[in-house]
């Protein structure tokens, strides 16, 4: 970010939120802070986001909220590229915390699934879908995650917490304002 007073940089933190498999709702809900996003954005640079233009993510972020189980390939190479760039990963929501809805699909295994929302015929993959991994799975089965954020969605106030807290440089106490499936 540069001022505008003069051409300095001002260092701030750098956000990045990150959507693997899920349904956006927990990124719904960090739009529902509404003005409290401006004021984050005050104290953090939104550096990558599904809600930004930026197409790689960047080599070096300080907070990263990752929605959603990985359920594909494509999932799972993000992730690890994610979680070697970032410092502080946070599983947001119960997709990324436990796998939850994107799960459902575990016990019927790939070649169902693609049959049934193919109509019948397989799809060739990753021609026109992505290459799916045997399983769903949380976050944590795959990279170290440093704060877990259940919820489905977390509300906004949660999310705002969980931010600010981080910026602040202090570990948010979650107990009393969120839990699975809230």
């Amino acid at each position: 970010m540069i001022s505008k007073d003069s051409d300095t940089a001002v260092n701030l933190p750098k956000l990045a939120t990150v959507w693997l498999d899920g349904c956006s709702g927990c990124h719904m809900s960090l739009l529902d802070m509404d003005h409290r996003l401006l004021t984050l954005l005050e104290q953090a640079d939104l550096v990558y986001s599904p809600l930004v233009d930026q197409k790689h993510f960047p080599d070096y972020v300080d907070i990263t909220l990752v929605e959603g189980a990985i359920s594909s390939e494509a999932d799972l190479e993000k992730i690890l590229h994610v979680r070697a760039h970032t410092k502080i990963l946070v599983s947001l929501g119960d997709c990324a915390v436990t796998a939850n809805v994107p799960s459902l699909r575990n016990p019927l295994g790939v070649n169902a699934i693609l049959e049934r929302v193919s109509a019948g015929g397989l799809p060739k993959q990753p021609d026109t879908v992505p290459l799916l991994c045997a399983h769903a799975r949380p976050v944590h089965t795959a990279v170290k995650v440093d704060l877990f954020v259940p919820g489905c969605p977390p509300s906004a106030d949660t999310i705002f917490l969980v931010i600010s807290e981080l910026l602040a440089g202090r570990q948010p106490d979650l107990h009393a304002i969120t839990r699975f499936g809230l």
